[in-house]
């Protein structure tokens, strides 16, 4: 099995649950959209296993992820797909694509190259925190 064989998976475990391991075939069976046809994905770098953003993606994005190798988004601001890095040089390559329990959520693990966040910091979630006090 080649990488980009083992692009499309699903944390769980066949049959475990009735939850069906997803693939190239049969993917777009299991995947939930919202309303709007979108599904959040959450990024994760995948050496460092640290958080890096969310973002959005449909049917189309998570593809184009696939078939590319590179992260692909839709951007609900401005109506259209958006390649991670095409013009800061930042990109994201695909490690891995999974799906949650409810097939309603993406974890992708990518290889980062540079800064993740438009501010420039590794992660989006930098200097923020919601204190529980």
């Amino acid at each position: 099995m080649n990488a980009q064989d083992t692009r499309a998976q699903n944390t769980s475990a066949q049959g475990a649950g009735g939850r069906t391991d997803a693939n190239p075939e049969n993917w777009r069976e299991l995947i939930t959209v919202d309303a709007d046809g979108l599904i959040p994905v959450i990024v994760q770098e995948a050496t460092s296993r640290q958080v890096l953003m969310m973002a959005w993606m449909d049917v189309e994005a998570v593809e184009r992820t696939l078939n590319g190798g590179r992260a692909v988004y839709w951007s609900r601001s401005r109506q259209e797909y958006w390649v991670k890095g095409e013009t800061s040089g930042h990109i994201q390559r695909l490690v891995s694509l999974s799906l949650d329990c409810d097939a309603d959520a993406l974890l992708m693990e990518v290889d980062q190259t540079g800064p993740a966040c438009h501010t420039l910091t590794p992660t989006c979630f930098t200097g923020r925190t919601i204190s529980a006090d």
